[in-house]
Parts: C-alpha cells; sequence; structure tokens
C-alpha cells in the first residue's frame, strides 16, 4: 500500500465554488478505479475551520503500485499538472489502517509529528490509537503513515462529521470520497 497528498494553494481570493464543481464532475469517475483504496477530494477555505489560505488537495490510499505507476503517467495526472501545475507530491508508507463503521467522510484530519521513538513501539502505539479512533460512530478510517525521507508521522481521520478547526493540525471538507477499495480493506481486517 501506499499514499499520497498533493496540495494546490489558491490565491485568497478564489472562488471556491469552482473546486467544489470541479470535484462534483471528476470524483464520480473515480469510484471505481482498480487499485485504490480511496480518494478524497478536500478543500480548505479561508477562514473556515483554522485554514488560513484556500486550497484544494487529493489525498489517496493505493492498494496496488502498478495502480499508482498508471495514474502517474496518464491523462488524469496530466490534466492535474494542465490544470495547477506540477505538484509537490508527499508519499507515505501506512503503518496502520483501521476502519470504522461510518459510510463515507466530511472532513478529513491530519497531523503531522516528528518520529521520536523507537518504530515497533511506535507501530504498537498507533495501531491502540486507531483502534479508539475506529469506534467512534462517525469514523470511517483512522489512517497512520510514516514519510521515510523526512521521518516523520502523519496521521490521518476521516470522519463522517462536518468539518470543525482541530486542536492540532489541520482540518478539509470532503468534497467527494470515492473509495472503490473499501470492501477489500475490510476483507483484510
Amino acid at each position: 500500500m501506499f499514499m499520497k497528498q498533493y496540495i494546490h494553494r489558491l490565491p485568497a481570493d478564489y472562488d471556491m465554488n469552482r473546486i467544489r464543481t470541479r470535484a462534483a464532475a471528476l470524483g464520480p469517475h473515480w469510484d471505481r478505479t482498480e487499485g485504490l483504496g480511496f480518494k478524497a477530494f478536500i478543500a480548505q477555505q479561508r477562514g473556515f475551520n483554522g485554514a488560513r489560505n484556500n486550497a484544494y488537495s487529493s489525498l489517496y490510499l493505493w492498494l496496488d503500485d502498478e495502480a499508482v505507476t498508471d495514474f502517474i503517467t496518464s491523462d488524469r495526472f496530466r490534466a492535474v499538472i494542465d490544470g495547477f501545475g506540477r505538484p509537490h507530491i508527499e508519499t507515505w508508507i501506512p503503518l496502520d489502517i483501521h476502519l470504522g463503521n461510518a459510510e463515507t467522510a466530511r472532513s478529513v484530519y491530519r497531523e503531522d509529528l516528528d518520529i521520536d521513538t523507537d518504530l515497533a513501539e511506535l507501530k504498537h502505539r498507533e495501531i491502540a490509537r486507531n483502534n479508539i479512533l475506529a469506534r467512534h460512530a462517525d469514523t470511517l478510517a483512522a489512517v497512520t503513515a510514516i514519510d521515510l525521507s523526512t521521518w516523520r508521522l502523519s496521521r490521518f481521520l476521516l470522519s463522517a462529521e462536518k468539518a470543525r478547526t482541530p486542536e492540532t493540525g489541520s482540518a478539509y471538507e470532503v468534497l467527494h470520497l470515492a473509495k472503490p477499495g473499501l470492501p477489500t480493506l475490510l476483507a483484510a481486517a
């Protein structure tokens, strides 16, 4: 498995309804993408939920490495580059994934931390944390992933509740959630 996210920073006066329209049009094309666990079309609007800037982003959990390669060499990714320029892409190896009972997500929360402990201890701690989060009625998924190039841990919570200002990290509004691989993840759990 493989996770990635790219974030497009947008001008402060950008009409975010253009992004909502874009996600509504493109999102359904991802609903049956093979090798994809989920893709969240997400956004931050300046002044809401703690966001300082407008941003449009895509967060992916890929189940299959070949599917990632197929995507970045496809017309789909070419459209991203043509529309927003070549993005900086953050990548992670999932450390733990716990699925909850929520059917969909209206928000994504992200928190980044420096890794300050033994990796085995970290994995044990994150599994316990995600297990607790997955029991909340509004949780679709709790994911912990490691960026091995920066030795940083990223936590993602996909929630059915409307986005709110987090105590730490950042919040995103989900504009569309494609989740073709969730049955595969459920079967593996």
